[in-house]
């Protein structure tokens, strides 16, 4: 093996979530990557990626195949992240051409790390669920394991009684969209602070079943939007299995089992700027009942934060025409409740743009903890 020159760039992928392929990095001005593909996928997005080198001269490192990303509209107007700590990440210069995004940075320390967005690792994620399970409320449960053979964790919350609602949430089917993992825990954070009001009159009401990461094996794996298999998981919910699709099929037979009152789909979009959230609208069941609550939750959230708003979005589907296979189509049918996919973006939130660090991980965190007070102004009102 060639040994590099002390100021040659040396770049790594080697660690979790860790998504970069190596062209040419000999001319600091023009690294040449690629992004890897999710396994058995045509998917890819998601990069992570570390740069050393003690030369302090600016870096330019292109990717050269983002013209051919799963969604080349993400990359308008987006600026990746870096971090030289991998505690605070910032915005770096980001162009794209139409078929090379490039990134420029002039490191100011010796190791720096890049990444589309601020990366939540599974150590973290252990972090999360192992300190949840210390309060008194919580409860653990492993329902099976990946593909790869990792846990499927589900925090329970609440103490079951008669008339208690049952409202849950499902986080990263998609593991590249990582801000949706910085909402849970903002969101538990608030639940389980035993001097919130609004957390404790929650926990008098509900029960709450939580899986921060639906799909670990991707996200250790640095995938964008599939499993270990290449699976969308996203789109298994009216026929999921052990062989594909674990994931989906063992969260989806503990919701039959125990019941749903509310359910909330965590993601994260590429190229809307915007937070917001996607309705089952085109469920066959839907009704003005439905909708008005529905509305309800959508206004409330507008009046707790400005980082919210429901002018933009997805187009709704028309009556009897919502594609079942999504997460919160067959939950809402299934279970005729109030269900919604929560979106947040991969740049900035345009209403209050942050130039520094643009959408981030304390943002989504902070949203998370709204959040809450939503589900607290509706709880009375769900299914019983």
């Amino acid at each position: 093996m060639p040994i590099l020159a002390q100021n040659t760039p040396k770049i790594s992928d080697n660690f979790d979530s860790g998504n970069i392929r190596v062209i040419n990095a000999t001319n600091p001005e023009n690294i040449e990557l690629e992004i890897k593909h999710d396994n058995d996928s045509e998917f890819y997005q998601w990069f992570h990626f570390k740069l050393h080198n003690t030369d302090r001269c600016q870096h330019t490192l292109n990717i050269t195949n983002a013209g051919k990303a799963a969604y080349v509209e993400g990359w308008e107007n987006y600026q990746a992240v870096a971090s030289y700590d991998r505690e605070h990440w910032f915005r770096v210069p980001t162009q794209y051409d139409g078929n090379t995004l490039s990134i420029t940075l002039t490191p100011e320390y010796d190791s720096v790390y890049f990444a589309y967005f601020c990366p939540y690792s599974y150590e973290r994620h252990q972090d999360l669920i192992h300190n949840a399970q210390l309060d008194i409320d919580c409860q653990l449960q492993i329902l099976g394991h990946t593909l790869d053979g990792r846990d499927i964790s589900m925090l329970k919350i609440g103490e079951e009684g008669e008339g208690k609602k049952k409202v849950w949430l499902t986080a990263r089917q998609h593991p590249g969209e990582t801000m949706a993992e910085w909402f849970i825990e903002g969101f538990l954070d608030r639940l389980l602070d035993e001097d919130d009001g609004a957390a404790r009159a929650l926990l008098n009401k509900a029960v709450f079943y939580v899986v921060p990461n639906m799909n670990p094996d991707g996200s250790y794996r640095g995938h964008l939007r599939t499993n270990a298999a290449g699976i969308n998981l996203n789109r298994e919910w009216l026929k999921p299995s052990m062989e594909k699709s674990p994931e989906v099929f063992l969260v989806r037979e503990q919701m039959l089992a125990i019941g749903v009152d509310m359910f909330l789909d965590i993601h994260g979009d590429e190229a809307l700027p915007y937070n917001f959230v996607a309705g089952c609208e085109g469920n066959p069941s839907y009704t003005d009942k439905d909708e008005a609550l529905a509305n309800k939750f959508k206004q409330v959230l507008i009046n707790i934060t400005p980082e919210f708003q429901d002018d933009i979005g997805y187009d709704k589907d028309e009556p009897g025409q919502a594609n079942p296979t999504v997460a919160t189509n067959w939950v809402g049918e299934q279970f005729n409740c109030l269900a919604y996919t929560i979106e947040m973006p991969f740049k900035d939130n345009d209403l209050l743009p942050d130039h520094s660090v643009g959408w981030s991980d304390v943002r989504s965190h902070l949203f998370g903890r709204d959040v809450l007070s939503a589900i607290y102004h509706v709880v009375d009102e769900l299914r019983a």
